[in-house]
């Protein structure tokens, strides 16, 4: 007697969201799994695998977007310091794995009605739900809050609350303010592209840059002609610029250097998740 043929198994990541949009997936767990394990971002990085690079990007983007943060940084010590994963990010990753368990129930069931029912094609179906994700491509991003908006003739002025010490402003058309559904209250993402940061050090120096976030230098990653400085923000946050290896020479850049990442409010992109 021929046996029943099993049904093609529907698999997919599971990514944690925020109400402004995803930030948590496997391989990010994974990199939290391993921090906790060895206490240092490039152990981690290597038992993911990740580059150290991509496993900071992919801890700085979590604690900019996550309400406390999930990685934190220990100084001192025998082996000079490390990374550690804070309560919040244990219970984080807890959360996840829960989650994940029972998503995968889920979606084995699933599957099982989809082989059932006239014309189901499950690989069909997740094809077209990878066509539908979207990721982006700016390294800066932030969560927050819209505090105001001012309308001019052409376009309108947005204030966006990260935190009580924190503000950041963006200039869009109406239009976009009308399509995104901008109010008071709103939940936006507040993206800005790597190069479109200029860093300066000296407080007392005027500029038009409206945006100034004032950090310090906690990773810097050189190339052939250009550096990438990421700077610590305070409350988990991160900023990251790039700039010229000629730049990083005058302005004397290194790590634990007090420096400010400007940009202009027409560098600002801001996004909501529906």
């Amino acid at each position: 007697m021929p046996t029943r043929r099993q049904p093609p198994r529907l698999t997919g990541r599971l990514e944690i969201s925020t109400a402004l949009g995803n930030f948590l997936g496997d391989t990010r767990v994974r990199l939290l799994e391993a921090i906790g394990q060895h206490g240092s971002i490039s152990q981690a990085a290597r038992h993911v695998p990740l580059s150290y690079k991509a496993a900071w990007d992919a801890v700085d983007a979590m604690n900019n977007l996550a309400d406390q943060p999930l990685v934190a940084r220990t100084t001192g010590g025998r082996a000079g310091g490390g990374t550690v994963l804070t309560e919040h990010g244990r219970r984080v990753v807890a959360m996840y794995r829960a989650v994940e368990a029972e998503h995968q129930q889920s979606l084995d069931r699933l599957a099982g009605q989809l082989a059932d029912a006239p014309g189901g094609d499950v690989p069909a179906f997740q094809r077209l739900l990878r066509r539908m994700a979207v990721r982006t491509s700016a390294r800066n991003q932030f969560a927050g809050t819209v505090r105001s908006l001012r309308g001019g003739p052409v376009d309108v002025e947005v204030l966006v609350r990260l935190d009580d010490t924190l503000e950041l402003a963006a200039v869009v058309t109406h239009t976009a303010a009308e399509a995104l559904g901008l109010a008071v209250g709103s939940e936006v993402l507040v993206l800005v592209q790597a190069s479109a940061l200029l860093l300066l050090t000296d407080p007392a120096l005027r500029i038009s840059a409206r945006n100034q976030l004032w950090g310090t230098v906690s990773r810097i990653v050189t190339g052939p002609v250009n550096a990438e400085i990421t700077l610590d923000l305070g409350a988990g946050r991160s900023a990251t610029a790039v700039v010229t290896q000629e730049s990083v020479a005058s302005l004397g850049l290194a790590e634990g250097v007090r420096a400010c990442a400007a940009f202009k409010v027409s560098s600002v992109i801001l996004a909501v998740i529906d």
